[in-house]
């Protein structure tokens, strides 16, 4: 005697060792011995062997058809063996009941389980609902296959199209297109953005780390919204001044001015003059909305994201030539440049020059406030500024830290094609400190220091930036900044790029004219303003600094040799010499921080904008005064 039953939801056939009426001991077709109660038997029969019912019946199955089979059967509930009887027209054989219960068991959307061996055909409507999602899986796969071919073979299917940025960056795993670009990557061994660039999709590696920082900044764009042009100032006194700035040439946002004036009894008259937005337009206007979404222009090699519509910088940057509204500090100098005293001014500055770093360094350097040099136009006013700039380092008693470090310019010709895109990139170095450095610094460490003081002596809130036990925080309290050794010191001097210093101003403002501020004390939309500032501004930061790293690797790859100086800062962490990029370096044996080495570039990733250097030789140790450079991050 042979049984076929149901075990962990499969069906089994065995031979019947022991028949115990309420248990059987059966051993299956692979000897297999198990011990079942009555009621797990569906089938008893004597032929054909246990293993060859269920190969016929699984085999016969397909030929019953279960559209067929849902229309002649009852609607009432039934066991398999009646419904074979049925279905056959005489009593069935043991493998045709095994095949009409196989085939109802596959079938569950036709025929819904009711017991061992037992079921009851769906509800029409029911059926019906299942089999429209039966076809639409089945078209969905279809579709995921096409566009998983059309991939592969390095075409974007146009279902991808207007969709990529959610692909690349917040798939979503149950949409067909997301499953067709997975099921794509693993094929081609691809990464997605490495797949999409393959198709086309991306432009270059460079669109995909922008366009990703875009996707999660800016998910509406950097167009800007329907706005009103900023109001005119009205009547402001001119200012008897002649003041020039002091930019790189990829400056736009020109915030700030300075003028030297002498003095009928001697000494100067030192004008600090601040671009004022916050004349033009008030808190809760169009354009104030649009300052406080953004809070920052985004700075990045070769391209910038500004805080205000150009067409708005462009009426209040202190350009050449015109007459600008501004807020001034002017500084009383005597001629043994103490400062005497100091005043706050709104005002119409007359813009005489915007000085270029590249066109004056080679004339205003470390080499001609030290040893002199030849004269040229603003010569005697930048001197005189600078010599007041390091009387302000001495007074604050902190003297810049890390002069002999380096910092590096990126510029970025968009016109000239290489291999990984358009693009071609020149980095340049600078001397931290440079006398144009230190004289704008402390220019504006001066003016925030003064202006944050004025603030917080009038009663009125302002955004400060503060430093205590090495930690730099934002506060609305006039509290130290033990770094700059002042005793509060509140960002003011670049409100068309900064949120914080807009705010700043329209506070200031206040301040000169006696009206009221647009912040009050304890205000929560300022404490709010605060803390958005600090998110987003450090995470423009952290962009800036990505692409610093993009863009040093596509340098690298734009030079003919391979082989590159480095400077070893820890164990295998070491700092390429020509350029700003720090690596892991693996290959590198220990070696003395500060020891120059040579090493071979073997491979960038500008997907992962990462790079593989091995060692090639010593060049020389540190010597003894030299070391790591802390203030360098890691990699």
């Amino acid at each position: 005697m042979f049984v076929l039953f149901e075990e962990s939801g499969s069906f089994k056939a065995g031979t019947v060792l022991a028949d115990n009426d309420s248990s059987l001991q059966v051993e299956t077709s692979h000897g297999k011995r198990v011990k079942l109660k009555g009621n797990q038997v569906l089938l008893r029969f004597t032929e054909p062997t246990p293993a060859e019912l269920l190969d016929r019946a699984e085999t016969a199955t397909d030929e019953l058809d279960a559209d067929f089979l849902w229309e002649v059967c009852s609607d009432d509930e039934f066991p398999f063996e009646e419904f074979a009887s049925d279905y056959y027209g005489r009593k069935p054989s043991a493998v045709e009941c095994a095949t009409v219960l196989l085939r109802l068991h596959s079938a569950p959307i036709y025929f819904h389980r009711k017991g061992r061996g037992r079921f009851r055909k769906a509800p029409a409507e029911i059926l019906k609902a299942a089999l429209t999602g039966l076809e639409k899986k089945r078209q969905q796969a279809e579709l995921i296959e096409q566009m998983r071919a059309e991939l592969v073979e390095g075409r974007l299917p146009p279902q991808l199209q207007g969709m990529l940025a959610q692909l690349l960056y917040r798939p979503d795993r149950n949409r067909v297109e997301t499953k067709a670009l997975e099921a794509a990557c693993v094929d081609a061994g691809l990464s997605a953005p490495r797949l999409l660039l393959k198709c086309g999709a991306l432009g270059s590696s460079h669109d995909y780390h922008f366009h990703r920082f875009l996707f999660e900044h800016f998910p509406d764009g950097i167009a800007f919204p329907r706005f009103d042009g900023p109001a005119d100032p009205g009547e402001l006194p001119r200012a008897d001044v002649r003041a020039f700035s002091i930019d790189d040439a990829t400056t736009t946002e020109i915030d700030d001015a300075f003028s030297v004036t002498p003095r009928p009894d001697g000494g100067w008259r030192i004008g600090i003059h601040i671009a004022a937005p916050a004349l033009g337009f008030e808190r809760g206007s169009a354009l104030d909305a649009i300052a406080r979404q953004r809070l920052s222009t985004v700075y990045m090699p070769g391209n910038k994201i500004t805080m205000l519509p150009d067409e708005v910088v462009q009426r209040i940057t202190l350009a050449a030539g015109r007459d600008c509204p501004a807020v001034s500090l002017y500084l009383d100098v005597t001629a043994a440049l103490a400062i005497t005293g100091h005043e706050s001014r709104i005002e119409s500055v007359p813009i005489a020059a915007n000085l270029r770093h590249h066109d004056i360094e080679p004339l205003f350097n470390e080499q001609v406030v030290h040893h002199g040099g030849p004269d040229f136009t603003w010569k005697k006013e930048l001197m005189l500024l600078w010599d007041l700039a390091t009387v302000l380092e001495a007074g604050r008693g902190k003297p810049s830290a890390n002069q002999n470090q380096v910092d590096h310019n990126f510029y970025v010709d968009w016109h000239t094609e290489t291999g990984d895109g358009p693009g071609y990139i020149s980095i340049g170095q600078r001397l931290r400190g440079a006398p144009l450095d230190k004289l704008v610094a402390e220019l504006m460490i001066l003016a925030n220091a003064t202006w944050g003081k004025m603030l917080d002596e009038a009663g009125i809130p302002g955004l400060y930036r503060a430093q205590s036990g090495g930690k730099v925080r934002m506060t609305i309290s006039a509290e130290p900044h033990d770094a700059l050794g002042v005793d509060c010191y509140a960002w003011s001097s670049s409100p068309l790029r900064r949120y914080v210093d807009l705010v700043n101003q329209w506070q200031i403002i206040a301040v000169l004219r006696d009206s009221t501020p647009a912040f009050a004390p304890r205000s929560a939309e300022l404490m709010a303003a605060m803390r958005d500032f600090e998110i987003t501004y450090a995470a423009y930061a952290e962009f800036q600094r990505q692409m610093e790293r993009y863009w040093c690797l596509r340098w690298l790859r734009q030079q003919s040799d391979p082989e590159v100086e480095a400077t070893v800062m820890r164990d295998n962490v070491v700092r390429l010499n020509a350029v700003p990029l720090v690596v892991k370096a693996p290959s590198v044996p220990l070696q003395l921080p500060g020891t120059r080495i040579r090493l071979r570039i073997e491979h960038t990733d500008l997907i992962d904008v990462d790079v593989s250097a091995r060692y090639i030789s010593t060049l020389a140790e540190p010597a003894p005064e030299e070391g790591t450079d802390p203030a360098f991050p890691g990699p």
